[in-house]
């Protein structure tokens, strides 16, 4: 069974992109989204059987790679870390997949858009399900090329190849960095899988753990788009709108995450990598909220809070709360694979509008969307009962329970983050369907809900996105649960959960006011005063807010300006004077120059002449006489001296007289015979 659930997908994804012409786009999407759901299925019977009735499962399936101490398995575990993010990736791509065949139904390339995502959706599970690092990187790259392949799916698009490329090369950052952290585990442990890196971790110096975690660290920041390697995150929104709900929900940015998670017992000893993941997270989350604040388009207000959620997430790793981060994972790919899918109903009534300053008033044509979007913004702002609420209000109790300074510095940024969440939230529901009508007279003639096969996704997750935190908190985050007890690790010092119970109380509400007063901000500014937002906007101050977060803190600029102008003149000159100067002119050319003029002399060597041959002889063994015997004549010379039989300046005078250097001196004076033409008086040989 388990193996049926890692290889449908893959089985769904063969069949779509090799016989997707036979099939046809109905066979295609058929094949496709049935290994998806079948295997979803099979994964919530799995979810039963190792978290439930807890038996984890580990399943053998070969050798790999066998050198000394390095073994490499095809192995993959089946525990309680493994199956929940399998599950939760599981149903989201089946309705993904669904969604998919009203959405791209007008597309001529739907066999290859499936296969492409049942083939990503594959590479994400052996990712988690691999039980070593070797297999894991192998998933975490091969999900890296995927990404650029659906992404870049209307190729003929510049902004597609753009943001393509741009996703992989940024990408290709943390995972340098990853690879050198694989090779520093290798030098440390002898070996990659988690067994034994896990089991020697206690008794490993602290240093070399932290230059270990430090450097998954930045992986992991690559993936998961957080700060100084989020600028792909954003500009990924160029891909059809299925791709951004599965690229922001439970495949590509959890990865990150799932390095860090599945890594707990080996960051536990170390507390500077912690304390620096708790920074990046915070730092992440109140920057992502902010950047989100003035963004106009749909798509990328919605995938900067996914950065923000990121943050939230790094930030619970670094307090050691990998359980609630684990929570928090799952909840986040249900409400956030909504508010994608959402907003994918909308581009779709709207002829693909993203600019939500060109909408409004949508909300009497566009009721199921319009519901859904509230669901899913309400469970992103973690309003009390909603999913949402669950974990995130309890990643920053937990926060500011620590009673450290970074802890503190953590609640804070996550507390303001949630204001300005809840504020970009309702400003994006506010100017798409209930300020006045900015759209053209079009789009409201032909403005219709989503069809039949959007709404079933909508609705199933809208469902997730109000009840599953409340049926599984206590399974994830209860009061003595032995929930991922086999698979995550927390240091016992570590431990805050009863700390977080104990806070003040105007501590643990103050998230909750900041999102309520986020959210009646956002609607009083756009819906009861726009006049005062237009008026704040055309203040010094106002534009330079303004100017500000939507240039994104002018990161990228940094970038363009100094990154990328530096490498591009720093290759230009690599190219001119060491690549086509040293290299070519001087080595290559250089070489082969002084090659051919050294054979082209040597061959007026070859005379044919008996004498001149003979001379060749004499000379060859005249040098290596000398080359034999000259040792053997200093250390007879030099015992003799030790013998006292000579004097010292005798033995100087010898010694000398035979120096390695006077060798040199006559080899070098027999070079030029090699390059001079020997005229001889011979006598033909007869």
């Amino acid at each position: 069974m388990y193996l049926t659930i890692l290889f449908l997908p893959a089985l769904g994804a063969f069949v779509a992109g090799t016989l997707g012409r036979k099939l046809g786009v109905t066979g295609a999407q058929i094949i496709t989204t049935s290994c998806l759901a079948i295997s979803a299925v099979l994964s919530l019977v799995a979810f039963y059987e190792v978290v439930l009735a807890h038996s984890p499962v580990t399943i053998y399936l070969g050798n790999w790679v066998q050198s000394g101490l390095l073994d490499i398995q095809w192995s993959f575990t089946f525990d309680t870390l493994t199956i929940s993010i399998i599950s939760t990736v599981l149903i989201i791509s089946s309705l993904v997949h669904y969604y998919s065949i009203d959405y791209m139904a007008s597309d001529p390339h739907n066999q290859r858009f499936f296969s492409y995502l049942s083939m990503f959706t594959f590479f994400m599970l052996i990712l988690v399900a691999g039980d070593n690092y070797f297999l894991l990187f192998l998933g975490w790259e091969f999900i890296a090329i995927c990404s650029y392949l659906l992404i870049n799916f209307w190729f003929t698009v510049i902004e597609a190849n753009k943001s393509a490329m741009q996703s992989f090369i940024v990408n290709r950052v943390g995972d340098m960095t990853l690879t050198i952290s694989f090779f520093v585990m290798f030098f440390v442990f002898g070996n990659l899988d988690f067994a034994t890196v896990f089991n020697l971790a206690p008794i490993i110096n602290e240093n070399a753990i932290t230059i270990i975690g430090i450097l998954l660290l930045i992986g992991a920041m690559g993936k998961s788009a957080q700060i100084g390697l989020h600028t792909w995150l954003p500009t990924a929104m160029a891909g059809p709108t299925p791709v951004s709900s599965l690229i922001h929900s439970a495949t590509l940015v959890s990865a990150g995450v799932y390095v860090l998670l599945r890594s707990s017992p080996l960051l536990e000893y170390s507390s500077t990598a912690l304390i620096a993941i708790t920074w990046i997270g915070s730092i992440t989350a109140f920057f992502a909220a902010s950047t989100g604040l003035f963004q106009n388009d749909m798509k990328r207000v919605i995938a900067y809070s996914t950065c923000s959620q990121m943050g939230y997430l790094f930030l619970a790793c670094g307090i050691s709360q990998y359980n609630t981060a684990l929570f928090h994972l799952v909840n986040h790919a249900f409400f956030k694979a909504l508010l994608f899918l959402s907003a994918g109903a909308v581009l779709h009534a709207t002829f693909d509008q993203q600019d939500q300053r060109r909408l409004g008033g949508f909300i009497g044509l566009l009721p199921f969307t319009y519901t859904a979007f509230i669901v899913g913004s309400l469970s992103l702002m973690a309003i009390p009962f909603m999913t949402g609420f669950y974990s995130k209000d309890l990643i920053l109790e937990l926060a500011f329970s620590q009673y450290v300074f970074h802890g503190s510095i953590a609640y804070w940024f996550g507390s303001i983050s949630a204001g300005l969440t809840a504020f970009y939230s309702f400003r994006l529901i506010s100017m798409t369907f209930l300020t006045y009508p900015n759209a053209s007279k079009k789009i409201y003639e032909s403005a219709h809900d989503a069809s039949i096969y959007s709404m079933i996704p909508m609705a199933t997750l809208s469902i997730l996105a109000i009840f599953f935190g409340y049926i599984a908190r206590d399974l994830f985050v209860g009061m003595g649960t032995d929930f991922a007890s086999s698979s995550l690790f927390t240091h016992p010092s570590h431990i805050s959960l009863i700390e977080a119970e104990v806070i003040p109380s105007y501590f643990k509400l103050l998230p909750t006011v900041l999102s309520f007063g986020g959210a009646y901000l956002a609607y009083y500014i756009y819906n009861k005063s726009p006049r005062s937002a237009i008026e704040l906007g055309r203040t010094s101050i106002g534009k330079a807010l303004y100017s500000f977060f939507n240039a994104k803190y002018y990161i990228e600029v940094l970038y363009n300006t100094y990154l990328t102008g530096g490498g591009l003149n720093l290759g230009y000159v690599l190219s001119k004077d060491v690549d086509r100067g040293f290299i070519e002119l001087i080595m290559a050319n250089g070489l082969s120059t002084g090659l051919y003029n050294a054979s082209d002399k040597l061959k007026k060597l070859d005379t044919g002449n008996l004498t001149s041959y003979t001379l060749y002889f004499t000379l060859t063994l005249v040098i290596i006489t000398i080359l034999l015997l000259a040792p053997i004549i200093v250390l007879v010379t030099h015992s003799t001296a030790t013998q006292g039989l000579m004097n010292n300046n005798l033995v100087a005078t010898i010694s000398s007289s035979l120096d390695v250097r006077l060798l040199a001196i006559l080899i070098i004076t027999l070079i030029p015979v090699s390059y001079t033409h020997l005229t001889l008086p011979t006598t033909p040989y007869v």
